[in-house]
C-alpha cells in the first residue's frame, strides 16, 4: 500500500510539472489583464518558469523515482497514472477560474503548442524512468 502512495505521488507530481506551464501558457492574456503587465513581460516570466520548472522538476522527479520507486517495473505506470491527475487539475481549474471575459480567451496556436507538448510529455516521463540515474 505504501508503494502505491508513492506511486501516486510522483505520478501527481508529473502532472503538476505539466498543469503550471500549461496554464501559464494558456492564460497569458488573463495574467497580464490582471497584473497590468505588457504581454511581452508575461511571456518571458513564462518562458523562464518553464525552464526553472523543467530543470528543478526533473531533478525532484528523478530523485523521488530512484528513492521510491526504484527496482520495481510498477514504476513504469506513471506514465499512464500523471493523465488522471492532469485531467482532474484541469477540470478543478476551469471550475474554479472560468473565462468570463472574452478577451482572456487563448490563441488557437496555443492549443497546437500543447497538443504537441502532452504528445512529447509520455516519452519524457518514461526516458526518465528507464534511466533511473
Amino acid at each position: 500500500m505504501e508503494y502505491f502512495i508513492k506511486l501516486n505521488a510522483v505520478s501527481l507530481l508529473y502532472a503538476l510539472m505539466v498543469f503550471i506551464p500549461i496554464e501559464l501558457l494558456v492564460n497569458v492574456y488573463r495574467i497580464s489583464r490582471m497584473t497590468d503587465w505588457e504581454i511581452g513581460t508575461v511571456n518571458i516570466l513564462t518562458g523562464v518558469t518553464f525552464i526553472v520548472e523543467i530543470i528543478a522538476g526533473t531533478l525532484l522527479i528523478s530523485h523521488l523515482t530512484k528513492k521510491w520507486l526504484s527496482g520495481r517495473k510498477a514504476k513504469l505506470w506513471t506514465v499512464l497514472l500523471w493523465v488522471l491527475y492532469f485531467a482532474l487539475f484541469i477540470y478543478l481549474f476551469a471550475f474554479l477560474f472560468p473565462i468570463t471575459y472574452g478577451g482572456d480567451a487563448p490563441n488557437p496556436v496555443t492549443g497546437l503548442m500543447v497538443i504537441t507538448g502532452l504528445t512529447a510529455y509520455p516519452f519524457y516521463i518514461l526516458i526518465l524512468n528507464v534511466y533511473d540515474y
